[in-house]
């Protein structure tokens, strides 16, 4: 106790000196929770958006057709397997859409009524895409919440006619306004997209939206140049617990149309992107957590130098003590404790820091949830009191070893 007690008098008899020192250490350790925590909450948003979309669903990329491309006609009757559940196709172009309300860019989608059954996606307003709409090339368009209420005003758009590229479109039905949509989950190789900012379906609050439609596939390849052969498509696993079966049976459907070349095609699963997710976040917050440890070996080094002083500006104090009886152990336990708790302090006063940055984070980055990671704040206060013994046990070793006489000596 006496010798915490004197550890502690060396540290507050130079406040501004001790602040200094600490700073290092404080900068290292905010840096390393806020960014690692930053990281974990987009990683978590990632997460939670392709856990939202499910998992019991495939997506298939053609790369290869054989100069025998897959046609909408073929691709309503290609999937018939019990382990299968529904299959869509899916295109993408840009049109401008218009109404006597407004005018504007947004994302237009080719598909059937399969597509928002593989999602999920419930109708609020009016009916699903149906096959009659695919077989007669029906002018018809379901819309989501958002672009309903941008283009209408309100989201029961059901009924109205919206123009798109000078084509006339009925309005079918409209998403609810959680649906999941291309434009927020997977990316589709068709066209390039666009996102149009504008208000909040309560018309209060500004926020970016993506305006999106989605009509049959036959009617896409109609109004778009870029769209005819399928490329693109997604399907379903009859039983959400066996996705295995399903792949089986999908990979023996495209073998077999693609003269068994398994390099035309590729499958991904929900599963799949998950793990690359997972993966990507684990290299990220590793990279941060390892870009902040930085500035904590450079607090660390702030210290060593500190103590280094001070074992200077001591000596005759150290001279003093053990000529009257002070063990090596005592002295070099004083000046380690010094390190200690000046690294400590340090790691407090972060992580205070980081909690208040973090809480002001959040009220710009409201689209993840950014909290403290239980986790990365023990292990800085770990490494803050391992750099702290590290990097002061060479002073304290210095100062341990010296020679009374000589340091009685020792003249400033």
């Amino acid at each position: 106790m006496q010798t915490l007690k004197m550890a502690w008098n060396a540290v507050t008899a130079n406040k501004l000196r001790t602040f200094l020192t600490m700073l290092g250490i404080m900068i290292g350790v905010t840096a390393l929770i806020v960014l690692v925590s930053i990281g974990d909450g987009a990683s978590n948003t990632v997460s939670s958006q392709i856990s939202d979309m499910g998992t019991d669903y495939m997506s298939v990329q053609i790369s290869d057709d054989k100069d025998d491309p897959i046609r909408i006609s073929e691709f309503i009757t290609m999937f018939d397997d019990d382990a299968l559940g529904e299959a869509a196709p899916m295109s993408r172009t840009n049109v401008t859409g218009s109404t006597s309300y407004t005018e504007d860019s947004m994302n237009l989608y080719g598909t059937t009524g399969g597509y928002f059954d593989i999602m999920g996606d419930e109708i609020a307003y009016g009916r699903n895409l149906k096959i009659t709409d695919i077989e007669n090339h029906t002018n018809v368009i379901v819309l989501t919440w958002d672009t309903a209420v941008e283009y209408f005003g309100h989201a029961n758009a059901v009924g109205e006619t919206i123009s798109l590229d000078g084509n006339s479109f009925e309005v079918v039905g409209v998403l609810t306004d959680d649906a999941t949509t291309p434009g927020s989950s997977m990316t589709i190789n068709n066209a390039s997209a666009d996102t149009s900012s504008d208000s909040s379906s309560d018309g209060t609050d500004s926020e970016t939206v993506t305006l999106e439609g989605f009509i049959p596939y036959s009617t896409m390849t109609r109004i778009a140049d870029n769209v005819l052969d399928i490329s693109q498509f997604y399907v379903s696993s009859a039983d959400e617990d066996d996705m295995t079966a399903a792949e089986n049976a999908l990979t023996s459907i495209l073998m077999a149309r693609f003269d068994n070349d398994s390099d035309a095609f590729t499958i991904t699963t929900q599963s799949e992107i998950m793990e690359a997710q997972e993966e990507v976040s684990n290299t990220l917050s590793l990279m941060l957590g390892g870009i902040a440890a930085i500035s904590l070996l450079v607090g660390g080094i702030g210290i060593m130098n500190i103590m280094l002083v001070s074992v200077t500006e001591r000596t005759r104090e150290i001279g003093i003590r053990k000529a009257i009886g002070a063990t090596q152990g005592g002295i070099m336990a004083q000046f380690l404790l010094e390190a200690l708790i000046v690294s400590l302090a340090g790691c407090g006063f972060g992580i205070l820091l980081s909690a208040v940055i973090l809480q002001i984070a959040q009220r710009f980055m409201t689209s993840i949830t950014l909290s403290m990671n239980t986790q990365v704040m023990l292990i800085a206060v770990v490494f803050s009191a391992v750099i702290g013994i590290v990097f002061g046990l060479y002073p304290a070793h210095k100062a341990a070893v010296k020679k009374p006489i000589d340091a009685l000596r020792f003249s400033e």
